[in-house]
């Protein structure tokens, strides 16, 4: 009886966390535009989203409750993206439009003929929508522009990298992922401060961006930043791989591994003159990606750490065989026990302080 309860709050807490992403519209419905955080330099940037209509809740169906989480998780379902729309996105002085493709989603590739100010890293981008038969959507978009003496770009994993999901035991990680609240999920012991670390860098003022990806769901961003501010681990773009709100169109998630591979490339193509360490683990496909990204890029990655979350021989003799293939370049693969395996190699490198590898043995150990 109580297995029946547990599985029935546990049923109904994912039901919840997927009707999540309609409660915004408040059950009206309509039209919408939602732009996710966008990633730049100072001559360009780049961001993505979607415009799409969400049929409006009927008044007998109550605000809250199980019946309201089964509503808006139809409403979901069904809403659809709108094609062939024009979005202007303006920065700063700098104005550009791009089209929906058939799903809804688009990509903005912008120039910055007009230069940002230089003493902020996070600005404002504006995006309009005109409908035809329908009132004009508006909203903003968060945009990640780093320092112009940034000299070194961290690119991350999250799931069972920073913090532990369970990935390799796919109903603990549902639970971890929808269930637990943010000051829950638990932080790898040590990984707020190997971040604080590689972002300060050696000098200890360095302010190098951070940038995350996530074979995880947009329902569960702004869990996400709550868990980073929490465990004061420095918050950068989080760049979702896949959206996992079911479609007719698209009934199961996309390739992860494809999608990392490609964001990597956007983040790199941002700012081909910084050279990156790259950070995952051994659960999925991360050292297989990021060996791919060494033999394209073999004098850009200055390392590669992968974090053991599962000792299986046939995994870790891949992964050796892994480091070998890029042993020529310089670059070191390595398979981290812990952060702090990972933090003594950056300081060996010269990537971190010494005062930054004391406080992750120090944050470790406790």
């Amino acid at each position: 009886m109580v297995g029946r309860r547990r599985a029935g709050g546990f049923l109904r807490r994912l039901l919840r966390i997927a009707a999540r992403p309609m409660w915004g519209d408040r059950g009206r419905g309509g039209c919408f535009v939602h732009p996710y955080r966008g990633y730049g330099s100072r001559s360009e940037v780049f961001l993505m989203g979607r415009v799409f209509r969400q049929t409006a809740l009927s008044d007998r169906i109550p605000r809250y409750g199980v019946l309201r989480d089964l509503a808006d998780l139809l409403r979901r379902i069904i809403r659809r993206g709108l094609p062939e729309v024009d979005v202007e996105v303006s920065l700063g002085e700098n104005v550009t439009t791009v089209t929906t493709d058939r799903d809804g989603y688009f990509d903005v590739h912008l120039p910055l003929e007009r230069p940002l100010p230089a003493d902020t890293a996070w600005h404002h981008a504006e995006l309009h929508v005109v409908l035809p038969e329908a009132k004009p959507v508006h909203s903003f978009a968060e945009v990640y522009i780093p320092p112009a003496d940034a000299d070194l770009l961290v690119i991350s994993d999250i799931d069972d990298t920073v913090m532990y999901t369970g990935v390799a035991n796919k109903l603990r990680m549902l639970h971890r992922l929808f269930v637990k609240q943010a000051h829950q999920r638990m932080a790898f012991p040590g990984a707020a401060a190997l971040y604080q670390a590689l972002h300060a860098g050696a000098s200890g003022h360095a302010k190098r961006p951070i940038l995350y990806v996530s074979r995880g769901p947009w329902s569960i961003y702004e869990m996400l930043e709550e868990f980073f501010q929490l465990n004061r681990i420095p918050v950068g773009p989080i760049l979702f791989l896949r959206e996992w709100g079911i479609s007719w169109r698209k009934p199961w998630p996309r390739r992860a591994e494809d999608h990392k591979y490609d964001m990597i490339l956007h983040m790199l193509s941002m700012r081909d003159d910084l050279p990156c360490v790259l950070i995952g683990d051994s659960g999925q496909h991360d050292p297989e990606v990021y060996t791919r990204i060494v033999h394209e890029f073999p004098e850009r990655v200055r390392a590669v750490y992968i974090r053991r979350v599962e000792r299986k021989p046939d995994r870790e003799r891949a992964i050796d065989r892994l480091r070998d293939e890029i042993r020529h370049t310089g670059c070191d693969l390595m398979l981290a026990e812990d952060s702090v395996a990972m933090a003594e190699h950056a300081f060996e490198q010269n990537l971190i302080s010494q005062t930054g590898l004391e406080k992750v043995r120090r944050e470790s150990s406790r």
